[in-house]
């Protein structure tokens, strides 16, 4: 008799094969569910926002793996088929070797002046008399390889050097970085003009004829600095000596998406090989979602009928530990129970004293570990050493002790190769671990706490390597069983495209958050507004990013509002309304941003608590915080009806007032109270509020009232806007508005759309992705519901923006507009909680 699983599968597979859906052999000969949608990036390896790495490009070797900021995160993968090597995984860099270094490799004097010079001031004959001498690089505070504080607006500077004649006739670089505005000139001639921009270590191949090799070469810049960071660092490089070992590609033939996994084929010549990048985020287990441990998986099987040898080599680099280049780290390898691993770390270790969003963690520990079988070797060692010998030997050595180097000088690799022997029909798998131990993870109003999975310090990562390795084969079944079940639920709920949209949005939104807990403890579920100003905790990414949290553990969403609820109760904000964030990412002491969003923020932890009360059947979290709870309703009661000019969750599109959609919020808040309060029975105050928001939402019909839609502002005829906070009144049954509202406004929308979906409202073209799809959910059937859902689903897999996916981009052309990798699109899982 079929187990249930398998016959659920089974059934699963012939449903979805009429709709361009795949099954796809998984791992350990288990059917599991996938979907082939082309992603703007594919998730890799997704822990939380610092260990977060991803695929750019469709096929996984076209291009070196990135941190969601864009940073090279090398992980790469190749298999030895009877001494042939076949790169399947990442791409190799070539690194440019310092002549006249950068700051990032050593520091270098320079003539400098905050004051406009006069003269030919970029000439090599020029006497720079009255100018001050300092060390390169110049910048503003938290600058990379900073020696030189600059705090004007403006900076001139020169660097004079003997360029050597001994040279090969590789070729040269000038590699630069600067903020904001920059020329830069070499022996007098321009070669750099830029607009407001900043970038870092751009590459300009030179003409040498513009060098005078063995006597005296000038280079000087001039750089504005307009608002925040300031920078200016250059140098010259020449090309590497070094080449490309793994040189001969795979041929991949499919990459597939689950919730928890991002799944390769690939033809390796007379062999097959499946890889699988699994992170178990469990929402169910957050002992076992917090574990700082991906995996991936392989396995080979013979194509031809044939056996063969075959050899795998996995790698990464110590990339994945500094937040810069120029950084010194060690680099080491150890055995702990079952298991092999190397690991690198930087050797300063400044725990918790960076806060920011273009920034990466540079303290702590990165990982690469495999069980210690007979057959798995863990190396450390040169980076292209370790390539030419597996090349050659199929196996490697590496060096026995520990490495220390600045990465820019050199690069060292921790690596991993498994020799499968002769591998024919039957297959043969393997798996290699991705991990990264913090040490500390968030500092939380002076506390530094440490992750969720560590028990308080209890446990080290040296049991989460072991039980990583003993539970491997049950997590990857527990992964594939949830990973059916949602698919299941999003296709019932909203069809193919909805699906697709929630598997890719998965990984994305948990990884955009750190969990632990707070002194007395307390969950703590801590978001990172990334690709945006790095808030931790903001309360309008809480809400759109609720959804998903809602469905599978609202515990997680009560870890978003605790710090607010503590911010608010302990007296540390004092303001008669909600805060907008604790703090900068990962320092979470107290609200950073510049300004506050009174009505935005009370509606949102108003409705969110109350979703939460509706989830789980009582409202005992809401009792909890009751005081604060009151405090914020009654300002919606005062100030929310008709707000004034501030703010909303849409900060990009600028202050303004009498926001309809913001009202609808306010009304939702105070109408959430009034639901709370029934629930706790105190039924004087919910008649009260409940009286008052229908009150409030027959004057909001008024004074939005444009014929055939309602405004974007109260006193704007002519205007419109997605009314995106009314999908509260249906999911939780608050029965405010009337139904002809949302009905007068999905027909509106429905002639206002563009090729990749509903713009946010009559300003501008762009939109917001989980505001769509929340808008899409106020429709009671599956055809409209479709119809908001289906440009969103082209706008992802169209974009050619490969980034990890924004949720802010233009619906005319489908480019990004800004944003990426940020938890909001958990939003999109708010069809589920109908």
């Amino acid at each position: 008799m079929m187990k249930k699983s398998n016959f659920l599968c089974a059934l699963l597979v012939l449903f979805v094969t009429g709709i361009g859906l795949s099954s796809c052999q998984g791992i350990g000969n288990e059917k599991t569910v996938a979907t082939e949608l082309r992603a703007p990036a594919y998730p890799l390896i997704t822990i939380d926002p610092y260990t977060c790495a991803w695929s750019k490009t469709d096929k996984l070797y076209d291009d070196a793996v990135r941190h969601w900021t864009g940073r090279i995160h090398s992980l790469i993968g190749a298999v030895r088929v009877d001494g042939k090597v076949y790169r399947f995984l990442g791409k190799e860099e070539i690194r440019l070797q310092p002549v006249i270094p950068m700051a990032k490799v050593e520091p270098w004097e320079g003539k400098y002046s905050f004051e406009k010079p006069s003269g030919k001031w970029e000439k090599p004959g020029y006497k720079a008399k009255n100018w001050k001498t300092g060390m390169g690089a110049f910048g503003t505070r938290d600058m990379p390889a900073l020696s030189t504080p600059w705090e004007t607006a403006d900076i001139w500077v020169r660097r004079e050097f003997v360029m050597p004649d001994n040279l090969s006739d590789r070729d040269l670089y000038l590699v630069y970085s600067h903020d904001d505005t920059f020329e830069l000139y070499l022996n007098g001639k321009q070669l750099v003009k830029t607009g407001y921009e900043w970038h870092n270590d751009v590459q300009l191949k030179l003409d040498k004829s513009l060098l005078n090799p063995g006597a005296k070469n000038v280079i000087a810049a001039y750089c504005k600095n307009k608002m925040g960071g300031a920078y200016v660092d250059f140098g010259i490089y020449q090309e590497s000596e070094n080449k490309e070992q793994f040189v001969q590609t795979a041929v991949q033939n499919s990459v597939k998406l689950t919730a928890t996994q991002t799944q390769y084929n690939f033809t390796c010549g007379p062999v097959d090989l499946d890889v699988q990048f699994v992170s178990p985020l469990l929402l169910d287990d957050l002992d076992l979602m917090s574990r700082p441990i991906n995996y991936i998986d392989y396995q080979v099987v013979s194509n031809d009928g044939q056996e063969h040898d075959v050899q795998i080599y996995i790698e990464k680099t110590p990339e994945w530990a500094v937040n810069e280049l120029h950084q010194v780290v060690e680099v080491s390898k150890g055995e702990t129970g079952n298991v092999s691993f190397a690991r690198a770390g930087t050797v300063e270790q400044p725990v918790l004293k960076k806060k920011g969003d273009d920034l990466r963690i540079d303290w702590g520990y990165a990982y690469l570990a495999s069980d210690k079988a007979p057959s798995n070797v863990v190396a450390i060692g040169d980076y292209h050493d370790l390539k030419k010998e597996f090349v050659q030997k199929g196996v490697i050595s590496g060096s026995e002790t520990a490495i220390a180097d600045n990465l820019v000088r050199n690069m060292p690799a921790l690596a991993i190769t498994n020799n499968l022997g002769k591998v024919g029909a039957a297959p043969e798998s393997g798996y290699a671990m991705v991990g990264y131990d913090d040490k500390e993870s968030i500092q939380y109003f002076g506390d530094n706490l440490k992750a969720w999975w560590t028990q308080e310090g209890k446990i080290q990562m040296d049991d989460i390597l072991v039980s990583a390795v003993k539970g491997h084969d049950d997590i990857i079944e527990r992964c594939k069983s949830f990973d059916v079940d949602m698919w299941e639920e999003c296709l019932s709920a909203g069809g193919q495209n909805y699906a697709d949209l929630c598997v890719l949005a998965y990984r994305q939104a948990i990884a955009a958050h750190k969990l632990v807990k707070d002194q007395q403890g307390n969950i703590l579920f801590l978001s990172k507004e990334n690709f945006s100003n790095g808030s931790i905790g903001t309360v309008d990414v809480t809400y759109p990013s609720a959804p998903l949290f809602l469905r599978y553990n609202p515990d997680l969403l009560k870890g978003m509002l605790n710090p607010i609820f503590y911010y608010s109760e302990s007296g540390k904000w004092n303001k008669p309304f909600a805060a907008h964030d604790v703090g900068t990412y990962p320092l979470a002491n107290g609200q950073t941003y510049g300004g506050d969003m009174p009505v935005e923020e009370c509606g949102n932890m108003l409705v969110l608590t109350a979703a939460i009360a509706n989830r789980e059947g009582n409202a005992d979290y809401a009792q909890k915080h009751w005081d604060v709870l009151t405090t914020w309703v009654n300002y919606l009661l005062e100030n929310g009806l008709d707000p004034e000019n501030q703010l909303c969750t849409d900060d990009f599109a600028g202050h303004f007032a009498h926001n309809a959609n913001l009202s609808v919020k306010a009304i939702m808040g105070v109408a959430c109270y009034a639901q709370l309060a029934d629930m706790l029975g105190k039924d004087g105050l919910a008649n009260q509020y409940q009286s008052a928001a229908r009150d409030m939402a027959a004057q909001w019909c008024q004074k939005a009232e444009d014929g055939d839609h309602y405004k974007l502002t109260f006193d704007k005829p002519g205007t419109w806007s997605q009314k995106y906070n009314l999908v509260w009144d249906k999911l939780l049954d608050l029965g405010i508005f009337p139904s002809e509202v949302v009905e007068k406004e999905l027909a509106y929308y429905l002639t206002m759309q563009n090729s990749f979906g509903l713009p946010l409202d009559n300003r501008r073209t762009y939109t917001k992705s989980d505001w769509i799809i929340w808008t899409a959910t106020l429709a009671n059937d599956m055809e409209t519901f479709g119809k908001f859902i289906d440009p969103v689903h082209r706008f992802v897999t169209k974009t050619e923006d490969r980034v990890p996916m924004s949720d802010w981009y233009e619906t005319t052309d489908g480019s990004k507009v800004g944003f990426q990798a940020r938890s909001v699109v958990g939003g999109y899982f708010i069809k589920l909680l109908e």
